[in-house]
């Protein structure tokens, strides 16, 4: 069974969660506040985070970032906050996807499956080639992303984004679509979660590299410029 670790102070909230979760035959466990919930999250090992963002003790924002300095599990950030401030920092934290509450456990629990699915594709792929893009090398077998021979550190999902974008090179990809191809949701949110972790994966690449590897072409998405490939 998939387990998955809540963290939430709100009982009723929480207990919801749980029983939908565990209907659709996930292992469930809890956590009440921020401390408590990032000493489980660093001591077991979970296939997903469902995270609120008010918390005692410890914030949601905190404990995020906390948990990305050590594990790459997939993380759903919840908050009765809607402000657009709140989501890009969650998602700048390294969250995967962000739901504002009131939200549909039904919906909840779709996002949850996909995230888990698509994280274990992601580190399941074994690719035979590597990207190389002037001094920008992407190693899909090892996982690995290297500007001048130098590794940066990338969360699993700016790694399959930028995986995407690069074997797609030249090719002008909307939101739409990589939101589709990338998280796996169709539908399920909105697509300022790209933007995000665009802007966040062009931040980290640009300053090591000196270099624009990913184009925003207005009104119609993003393009990674032309390469060549090699083994």
């Amino acid at each position: 069974m998939k387990k998955i670790l809540i963290i939430e102070d709100d009982t009723p909230i929480a207990e919801l969660e749980r029983d939908y979760l565990e209907a659709s035959d996930f292992s469930v466990k809890r956590a009440s506040d921020g401390k408590e919930g990032y000493e489980m999250a660093i001591k077991d090992d979970f296939d997903l985070i469902i995270l609120d963002l008010m918390l005692p003790k410890i914030d949601g924002f905190t404990v995020c970032r906390k948990i990305r300095e050590l594990k790459n599990t997939p993380i759903i950030m919840l908050s009765a906050r809607r402000e657009d401030i709140d989501k890009i920092k969650g998602l700048g934290l390294g969250a995967d996807d962000y739901l504002t509450k009131p939200f549909s456990p039904g919906e909840l629990v779709a996002r949850v499956k996909a995230h888990i699915n698509r994280f274990e594709r992601l580190t399941g792929k074994k690719h035979a080639a590597s990207i190389i893009c002037d001094n920008l090398e992407i190693q899909p077998k090892s996982h690995r992303v290297l500007i001048n021979g130098e590794e940066i550190t990338l969360t699993n999902r700016e790694f399959e984004l930028l995986l995407f974008l690069a074997q797609n090179n030249g090719i002008v990809l909307s939101k739409e679509k990589i939101f589709e191809r990338v998280w796996g949701l169709d539908a399920l949110s909105d697509t300022a979660t790209v933007t995000v972790h665009v802007n966040r994966l062009r931040d980290k690449l640009e300053k090591k590299a000196g270099l624009c590897f990913i184009e925003t072409i207005w009104g119609a998405g993003y393009r990674f410029k032309k390469f060549s490939q090699t083994s």
